[in-house]
């Protein structure tokens, strides 16, 4: 165990290795608005269905039954719809409706920067660029795969100078990764399916590296889960579009992942679980230890380690 800044990193890699980025962009998935009658509603866009129609969470959402609408701001408002059949789900269908016709540019508009709860203030413009990745492109998260919040141009110039090849691929992070893990074996925890790309590049990347032996470096626990989820059973990577539910726990047998780049993440969460899974439970927990004296700050935007 060692100690060092991030800008540290390309010395800590070795030439050749393959960096794995997520480069899902957060967008302003909440919609603050009113109910009929009066009273505050809040609306956090989740994944489209189709169209205009949304998975959702909302609030107060014993109150918010099918068929109210929200309205956000004028001529924007979002209508419950009816649930889905089946046992009760935590997501709400939602339907935007913009006068104009053009709901997406109205979440533009007038939605709001989904920070995470622990940031007790609203939302500043500053925030858009702020809670991203300096290399956030496709937009559909509703947190940032906060593990590459560390990097700048000029590290990840820094990296290509010492030989360290990047490859990109996108996963939408959605509220269920963050859920805490309640049941007793933790093999019964699950987590809303989220959607991915690989692109064909980072397939052909991932091969050309395990064929030289070299290792593939996962920025991020989503980064982590998409690789896993992905490879098949001859180990290649499967380029293309998908969903994960992936909930990696200590046993799991790692198949794409040799190394990870992880934030310090809380008790009782997936996130851990899968650290733990990776590293080995006793030498997570020795790591937390040291964070903790050390004064490493945790959650999103806090500090960083590398398991390799």
């Amino acid at each position: 165990m060692s100690h060092h800044r991030f800008r540290d990193l390309p010395g800590l890699l070795r030439p050749g290795d393959l960096l794995v980025t997520n480069r899902s962009r957060v967008f302003k998935a909440r919609l603050l608005g009113s109910r009929p009658g009066g009273g505050s509603a809040e609306v956090l866009l989740v994944r489209r269905i189709e169209g205009d129609l949304w998975h959702a969470l909302v609030r107060p959402g014993r109150r918010l039954k099918p068929g109210t609408t929200i309205s956000v701001a004028p001529g924007f408002s979002a209508r419950v719809e009816p649930d889905e059949p089946g046992p009760p789900q935590a997501m709400r269908r939602v339907r935007l409706a913009a006068e104009d016709g053009r709901a997406d540019a109205a979440i533009e508009r007038h939605g709001h920067v989904p920070l995470p709860p622990y940031i007790h203030r609203a939302d500043a413009p500053a925030d858009l660029e702020r809670y991203q990745t300096v290399y956030a492109r496709e937009k559909g998260s509703v947190a940032a795969p906060t593990a590459g919040l560390h990097f700048t141009p000029d590290l990840l110039a820094a990296l290509a100078a010492r030989g360290v090849e990047t490859a990109s691929l996108v996963l939408h992070v959605g509220p269920g990764t963050f859920r805490p893990v309640e049941a007793d074996d933790v093999r019964a925890h699950r987590v809303d399916p989220e959607r991915f790309t690989i692109p064909e590049a980072t397939a052909a990347a991932f091969a050309r590296a395990r064929a030289e032996g070299r290792r593939i470096l996962a920025v991020g626990t989503t980064v982590t889960r998409t690789l896993e989820s992905a490879i098949d059973a001859a180990g290649r990577l499967v380029p293309g579009d998908g969903e994960t539910g992936l909930v990696v726990v200590p046993g799991h047998r790692f198949r794409a992942v040799d190394a990870l780049l992880t934030n310090f993440h809380l008790p009782r969460s997936s996130l851990l679980l899968l650290v733990s899974a990776f590293a080995g439970r006793e030498k997570v927990l020795a790591a937390y230890r040291a964070a903790v004296a050390a004064r490493y700050r945790f959650y999103s935007y806090g500090d960083a380690m590398l398991v390799a």
